[in-house]
């Protein structure tokens, strides 16, 4: 019975990994993707303008 004991937690783990890999997958896309991709262009968008506004090209 030290085998079953022994083997429990990684089989666990492993069930609990898979399945968080699933989701990660089953959530990229769709509806969420552009609402996703919003906010990342929202965030670029705010660091591009910070950083000219921080520092003004001489031309």
């Amino acid at each position: 019975m030290d085998y079953v004991s022994a083997l429990v937690p990684p089989v666990v783990m492993a069930v609990f990994f898979i399945a968080l890999i699933v989701i990660i997958v089953k959530s990229q896309g769709g509806p969420n993707k552009t609402k996703e991709d919003g906010f990342v262009d929202a965030a670029l968008a705010r660091a591009e303008s910070a950083k000219q506004t921080a520092r003004p090209e001489n031309g």
